[in-house]
């Protein structure tokens, strides 16, 4: 039966749904993922409370977005940003500030919140996302990476703490709408995840030595931070995304394909057993996933344009091309082959990409690093959060 970690079609969340307005803590609040869902709750002020909001070192836009909510606790990075946050605060208003991946753990896991949007950058987003889980919350999860390294475990975890998972990820929650509502025997045959195809879409191999991070940087049809824009020019974020499938809706890698679909307007689609084919098509904009999840079962007006199938007049779709971008195929390698290997892949392409983004190496070195550390590994699957993050810090070890 698909699974939506512990929610099944058909029935209702685990954890109880909560009333408006609803209390949300935000993990990753400066990021792109964080400033659209303050920008759509604003729009809903009314329906939404902001309890807790943590960044990382963008102290700036935190002050100015923690003025505007006032919620009691806030969260980052370290103790030089905490100093800096609290000399910007007026003395009317004094939360208690968190520091560090503990303190984004103890936001994560505030009784308050009756939702936790887990919308920090890589790795760095599994510790809240796990307290979130073990605290029992509705999770809104952008990080797709805590899926990523510990699908299993948080699987586990959801199970027993009735924690719910629902996706902000465009394309799993295409899925997740394209799924919903389904019964027993209607599970699907495959799973399509659509892909933009990125800034390099139909280059040739030699035309991507020369790529700098500002190219690779200019997505062509989504807003989105460094990390992820250039994660999606190798089209890694696609195979991520594939392994966040997996573990969100239970079907094995040969179930789950890659098209791409240059207008990104179709964001994914079910193939059920009688071949009909559902899909989710909407605006390329963030806010509608982003406001799906926060305010689910309903669905609130997000502030995004209108798409007109007629204005665009076409869709194109075209086989996702693993030679030219082989960060795809490791990650079907790695989810295929387990052992550990989810959690190298990841950890040897956040170091690569940082690489590239400082100018260290050539773009298309980011996929030759990344298989080399997977090549290097020998050890087995992570049985608990604990070993995830030893595996993961000893592949950094290994590559710095």
């Amino acid at each position: 039966m698909i699974r939506y970690i512990s929610l099944l079609p058909g029935q209702k969340a685990a954890a109880p749904l909560p009333v408006w307005p609803r209390s949300v803590a935000i993990m990753g609040s400066t990021g792109s993922i964080g400033v659209n869902a303050l920008t759509f709750m604003n729009s809903q002020k009314e329906r939404f409370r902001v309890v807790a909001l943590a960044g990382a070192r963008n102290i700036e836009l935190l002050v100015r977005q923690a003025l505007h909510w006032r919620p009691p606790y806030l969260g980052v990075l370290d103790d030089e940003g905490r100093k800096r946050l609290r000399a910007a605060l007026p003395d009317s208003y004094r939360p208690e500030i968190l520091v560090g991946p503990a303190g984004y753990a103890a936001l994560a896991s505030l009784p308050e919140p009756s939702i936790v949007l887990s919308a920090q950058v890589g790795a760095a987003g599994l510790a809240a996302t796990a307290a979130a889980a073990k605290a029992g919350k509705i999770i809104a999860l952008a990080n797709k990476e805590s899926l990523v390294l510990a699908g299993d475990i948080l699987r586990g975890i959801c199970a027993a703490s009735g924690a719910v998972i629902l996706p902000v990820d465009s394309e799993h929650s295409a899925l997740f709408q394209c799924l919903e509502g389904q019964t027993r025997g209607d599970e699907p045959r495959r799973i399509i995840l659509t892909a933009s195809g990125g800034p390099f879409r139909g280059w040739d191999r030699s035309s991507l030595a020369a790529v700098t991070p500002e190219k690779a940087l200019a997505h062509p049809n989504w807003s989105m931070g460094s990390k992820i824009s250039i994660d999606s020019a190798t089209m890694m974020n696609k195979g991520l995304e594939i392994i966040e499938a997996h573990h969100l809706y239970g079907l094995p890698a040969e179930q789950i394909s890659v098209l791409v679909h240059p207008e990104s307007v179709i964001h994914s689609l079910v193939e059920f057993t009688d071949g009909s084919l559902l899909a989710q098509a909407g605006t390329p904009d963030m806010r509608l996933a982003i406001a799906y999840a926060l305010s689910w079962p309903e669905r609130l007006e997000a502030g995004v344009e209108r798409l007109d199938l007629a204005a665009l007049g076409s869709l194109t779709f075209e086989k996702a091309d693993v030679f030219l971008f082989p960060c795809l195929g490791l990650a079907v390698e790695a989810l295929k082959n387990g052992n550990g290997l989810p959690v190298v892949l990841n950890a040897a392409n956040e170091i690569a990409v940082a690489r590239f983004l400082n100018r260290e190496i050539a773009f298309i070195d980011i996929a030759g690093l990344v298989e080399r550390a997977m090549q290097a590994h020998t050890g087995r699957a992570p049985a608990t959060l604990e070993e995830v993050f030893a595996l993961d810090a000893e592949t950094r070890r290994r590559l710095s």
